[in-house]
């Protein structure tokens, strides 16, 4: 009887096994060899000129200390993580509070949630330019509507693409306009698998409004809200198109973050090593979190 159940497990796993190898095949050619590949770069002084004669050298950790001495690099680290941690603040807050709204049963929810859902389906590319339209003159929509709501002057409009005061403003309501149907619709998934009677436990004990959201409601959403901001995070920290057709980085690297910045080093400067650089940098941070939230999930489970 053993050997038979041992020779069943084996023939389990080694089916289990032939059925994941296909996924992890993938994974080896399509990112694994690109992600070593660009490390490899990373630690090269790879130009135009190097490539072509194939006369590139390592030279180790100089790429490395090169950028971290660049004052856009920092700026565009800096923005990345200002414009990342806006994002998933405001994202956040308004899908959460929309998916409490369409949570309730009220005639038309459906349909109105499937609406708010078409701006995360839409293309970024179109979303891009959509807002750059919006955004980008003087007599905009956006500067229309806050004419038409008192305020702004009509003879003072904002140049919401040109001034580096407003245009890193300009991109996160755009990302934001794509974001918060997508937390919303993770949310509210979330919502629907904790049961009723919960809740009606909790008013029978005398329990408010409040006191069921934020002893019952969060608690129960934990795994739903942290995957939520991760995914939030790892989309958003790496965003490039959105950036890329709304300002190209500018006005005067205003919008500038690690994804456009390594892009324009690799594809505008041609200085492939330095941008492999900001490439290998951007993933390390992605991996970081993803290391954080994997620890999370885990001392969850454990708890």
């Amino acid at each position: 009887m053993f050997a038979k159940s041992s020779l069943y497990n084996e023939r389990e796993a080694r089916t289990g096994f032939l059925f994941v190898m296909p996924a992890l095949l993938f994974m080896v050619f399509m990112i694994g060899y690109p992600l070593i590949y660009n490390f490899q770069m990373s630690m090269s002084n790879l130009d135009v000129r190097s490539f072509k004669g194939n006369t590139s050298e390592v030279v180790g950790l100089e790429n490395y200390i090169t950028l971290f001495k660049d004052e856009v690099f920092v700026q565009a680290l800096a923005q990345t993580f200002t414009f990342t941690i806006w994002n998933l603040i405001i994202q956040f807050t308004l899908g959460f509070a929309l998916a409490i709204f369409f949570n309730k049963k009220f005639h038309l929810a459906g349909p109105i949630r499937g609406m708010i859902i078409i701006s995360w389906m839409m293309p970024m590319s179109v979303t891009g330019l959509l807002f750059k339209n919006m955004f980008g003159t003087e007599d905009g929509v956006i500067n229309d509507l806050l004419v038409r709501l008192g305020l702004m002057a009509q003879n003072m409009p904002i140049g919401w693409m040109i001034d580096g005061k407003f245009a890193l403003w300009s991109v996160i309501v755009a990302n934001c306009w794509v974001g918060i149907p997508f937390n919303m619709l993770l949310l509210t998934t979330g919502m629907t698998s904790i049961p009723e009677e919960v809740y009606e436990s909790a008013a029978i004990d005398g329990a408010n409004s409040f006191q069921r959201f934020w002893h019952l409601t969060v608690p129960l959403l934990k795994p739903a809200i942290l995957s939520v901001l991760m995914l939030g995070f790892i989309y958003t920290f790496k965003v490039f198109d959105l950036v890329f057709i709304m300002t190209q980085g500018g006005p005067l690297n205003a919008t500038e973050v690690l994804s456009t910045f390594s892009y324009k080093l690799s594809f505008t400067e041609y200085r492939f090593g330095l941008g492999a650089t900001g490439a290998v940098i951007l993933f390390l941070n992605l991996m970081i979190v993803g290391i954080f939230y994997l620890r999370l999930i885990r001392h969850e489970e454990v708890a």
